[in-house]
């Protein structure tokens, strides 16, 4: 088995890997290491739905995609991470279609935004970056069981985190009390317990996973893609020199190019080595150790009861 990296593109942490037959939804393609998630997944041969709410720069992607790689089966699908409703009708309009899924990389994500409430209330970190794809997951499991019990493939569902959940979440690890409070906001607080949260739903699903449902065949990770310089950065335009410069002369901070940057997500999305592997966090294509908070069960579970009620217990979205 090859050693990965820090360095490793995400070409290269997938090579030899034959995706065909494989179907797979990305949420947040529309540019940085999303759109570098569809297109190595479509290079290998997977079937990619790429998810956005910008549907001129999905299609864009898509364009773009098939231009390089003509064998790419790329389609879009339109969805806003931050509305529960448009995250029902994607959810909706994708099983509409029939196919098979077996890969789910909930990748989207906001940072560090001013206070702003999503259009269902909820602080709109913490709504795009975890309540959605939390939805869009559980809308989206029996899916995924049936397709790996068809199949005997494994399903795999990726989140995309941030080691930003061990320096910036509340010391209480989520803080539930103040959850929609402006009065308490802090941006970077909100976007460590947003990325903490992703961890805690990967670590509570694998578990429900493997101990409530015996024998679905899908395993749930998340990781840390590195520091990057993408789209993640709008609201702090003035750090793109400093991170332009320092790419520019060593990568002296530790910054990742974006092939580097989506690395560590195609490697749990594809790669065979990791078969079996669930309910772990990840960095540079390895192993890595959470905070404490990331891997508190009670929390998990805590979390777990907060995102049914916000997204409206009903049948469908109870079932994971």
């Amino acid at each position: 088995m090859a050693k990965f990296g820090f360095r490793s593109t995400a070409e290269q942490v997938t090579e030899g890997v034959d995706a065909s037959g494989l179907t797979a939804i990305v949420t947040g393609g529309t540019s940085g290491i999303g759109a570098e998630t569809v297109r190595v997944l479509a290079l290998r041969g997977a079937h990619v739905f790429l998810l956005g709410r910008n549907l001129k720069a999905a299609s864009q992607v898509q364009e773009d995609i098939v231009k390089s790689i003509p064998h790419a089966k790329v389609k879009v699908l339109e969805g806003d991470l931050s509305s529960l409703a448009s995250v029902r009708k994607c959810a909706s309009e994708f099983l509409a279609l029939n196919l098979p899924l077996n890969i789910l990389v909930n990748n989207a994500g906001v940072m560090a935004c001013p206070f702003t409430p999503s259009k269902d209330g909820i602080e709109l970190q913490f709504a795009t970056n975890h309540v959605g794809h939390f939805l869009l997951t559980n809308l989206l499991l029996d899916k995924l069981k049936r397709t790996a019990q068809k199949s005997g493939i494994e399903g795999r569902i990726v989140n995309v985190s941030s080691k930003g959940h061990n320096f910036f979440a509340p010391k209480k690890g989520i803080g539930f009390e103040s959850m929609n409070s402006e009065a308490d906001y802090s941006r970077w607080k909100a976007y460590g317990k947003s990325k903490l949260a992703n961890i805690l739903h990967a670590n509570e699903l694998s578990r429900r996973l493997q101990f409530q449902e015996e024998g679905a065949n899908v395993t749930a990770n998340s990781l840390h893609p590195g520091v990057i310089n993408t789209n993640l950065l709008r609201h702090y335009p003035q750090y793109v020199p400093i991170l332009a410069l320092a790419s520019y002369v060593g990568n002296f901070i530790g910054l990742k190019t974006v092939p580097q940057g989506a690395a560590t997500q195609c490697y749990l999305a594809l790669n065979p080595h990791l078969k079996g592997v669930s309910g772990k966090y990840f960095s540079d294509c390895n192993e890595s150790k959470p905070s404490k908070y990331a891997t508190d069960p009670d929390l998990g579970k805590s979390l777990w009861d907060l995102s049914i009620r916000l997204t409206s217990t009903s049948d469908e979205s109870h079932r994971g």
